[in-house]
């Protein structure tokens, strides 16, 4: 390890914050990370109750590549360090309007279960995975860069990449050129609810997502999501990195507009850096005071679209649904008007959609013998101040397990031993989260690339961001990447040459070979 001469503080012990601390520790930085919570891992943090554990966040671990590279840079293994089954079938599709479709990385049984539902469209799921392999190849260089201006969007070979992109279509509209029936083609852009939009509004870049499951795979580590940012935060301790625990920052300190350390209840901490991984919105309104804001003033801020919410139900049960898939997606048959209902009437819908996670079909380390978990997710909208949570929570509860019997999970509230539910109220009140946006500000072509928050923060200098609410955006592996570009431009600035081996991070996929096996 270099000689520690420059310090940063990391605001969050969230997946993007500890990647950051690790690279800037290879680096010979001074890392400390102050964290509000008791534990690490933001919202990929595991949650445990009556001797149930449920991830509170991602369930979905994709592209594994990223974090592979990143823990390569700072000298361990992925692999040996987050032991990972990767599942086949990756999840089941279950279609409100008819039919249902177990999605699995096997071209040839994909192809199959596709041409059950729409012979003509699995003739054309080749050509997709084709399509989109270029799509990310050519793209993938712009994911891993920092955009600091339009002058970065401008140059010649990112403007010879709009034909492919199609930033003018929507990802239904994009789809729509290789699938011609709606139930293929929404399941093949439910991913975009990772960014929490509709694949109506979303831009067809993002058909990369489902292409990422299918090309690089779906993976469940052992113990859950929270068990990678466990990991991590012993690895960062191992190399010298300080994580504070329950100390939560209360202002970023300023001084002739550069940040010069952080404020917390007990301490102050002098830094030649500041990385703030939090909720960008919220930390902006919490942490920085709105006059020393110029572009994201607390007025801006209010302007900006924001993604939907999640009404949450983590439930730990007697028995199993050994008959249910590993990630069960419901998609409802009026699923444009539950759309609607979330982004532009600010209502809930009376039959949603919704997502069920039945991980211990997979891994039994989750609940006590003879017993399992289910994490319910039903998208919803964000607060817009039209719902009452408080009488309505208990509604949805019972709309939510009266739609699960839909995809074979009967008699369930008899074999309930233990609950939790978090609403938008609650994911704004536990976690901060800016409207109870569970996925930022949203992906739109007016949010994206140089028009979202920056990775070097443009109104503080010293200051920097990780995490889904800047470039690139949401999502496990995204937000990896957000802590390589911020970590590349804060040693830059601090004139230290990043200290990770080149080679360990240009691999290819990782290998099914390093990995647990592969659930089925």
């Amino acid at each position: 390890m270099k000689q520690q001469s420059r310090n940063a503080v990391i605001v969050g012990a969230g997946p993007g914050g500890l990647a950051a601390a690790l690279l800037l520790a290879k680096s010979g930085v001074k890392v400390t990370v102050v964290e509000k919570r008791g534990q690490v891992g933001g919202r990929t943090s595991t949650m445990e109750q009556d001797g149930f554990k449920f991830d509170i966040g991602p369930t979905f671990f994709l592209y594994p590549q990223v974090l592979k590279e990143i823990f390569s840079a700072a000298g361990y293994d992925l692999a040996a360090e987050v032991p990972m089954t990767r599942l086949d079938p990756q999840y089941r599709l279950v279609f409100g309007a008819g039919g249902e479709l177990l999605a699995t990385p096997n071209v040839e049984r994909m192809e199959k279960a596709i041409a059950a539902i729409s012979p003509e469209d699995a003739k054309r799921f080749h050509e997709f995975l084709t399509h989109n392999r270029t799509k990310l190849a050519k793209f993938l260089p712009f994911l891993q860069s920092p955009f600091e201006s339009w002058r970065d969007l401008a140059k010649p070979e990112m403007l010879k990449l709009l034909p492919l992109l199609a930033p003018w279509r929507s990802l239904d509209g994009d789809l729509q050129s290789h699938f011609k029936d709606e139930r293929i083609r929404l399941g093949f852009s439910f991913q975009s609810k990772y960014l929490g939009m509709s694949p109506f509004r979303c831009p067809s870049l993002f058909s990369i997502l489902s292409f990422l499951e299918y090309e690089h795979g779906v993976f469940h580590p052992t113990g859950g999501c929270g068990s990678v940012t466990r990991v991590m935060a012993r690895m960062c301790r191992e190399m010298g990195v300080e994580i504070l625990l329950n100390e939560p920052v209360e202002r970023v300190l300023i001084e002739k507009g550069k940040a010069i350390g952080v404020k917390t209840a007990n301490h102050s901490l002098p830094a030649d850096a500041v990385v703030v991984n939090a909720d960008f919105a919220g930390a902006m309104k919490r942490l920085v005071p709105n006059r020393l804001r110029n572009k994201w003033t607390d007025e801006k801020l209010a302007k900006k679209r924001y993604s939907c919410s999640t009404f949450m139900m983590y439930l730990g049960i007697d028995g199993r649904y050994d008959d249910v898939s590993h990630h069960t997606i419901y998609l409802a048959k009026n699923y444009r008007q539950n759309l609607r209902d979330i982004e532009e009437l600010h209502r809930l819908s009376e039959t949603p959609s919704f997502y069920v996670q039945n991980a211990c079909v997979t891994d039994a380390t989750l609940a006590p013998a003879g017993q399992s978990t289910l994490y319910v997710l039903l998208p919803v909208t964000h607060d817009a101040g039209m719902i009452d949570w408080a009488e309505e929570a208990p509604r949805y509860r019972e709309i939510a397990i009266d739609q699960m019997e839909k995809i074979g999970i009967t008699g369930l509230r008899e074999r309930i031993r233990t609950e939790k539910i978090v609403t938008p109220s609650g994911w704004a009140s536990e976690f901060d989260l800016y409207k109870g946006s569970t996925f930022s500000m949203a992906h739109s072509l007016g949010q994206m690339l140089h028009l979202r928050p920056h990775n070097r923060f443009e109104d503080i200098d010293q200051m920097y961001l990780v995490g889904g609410g800047t470039h690139p955006g949401s999502g496990l592996p995204v937000i990896f990447e957000s802590a390589r570009i911020t970590s590349r431009l804060l040693l830059e600035d601090l004139r230290m040459e990043p200290q990770w081996d080149a080679a360990a991070t240009a691999g290819n996929a990782i290998p099914r070979e390093t990995l647990v096996g592969v659930a089925s």
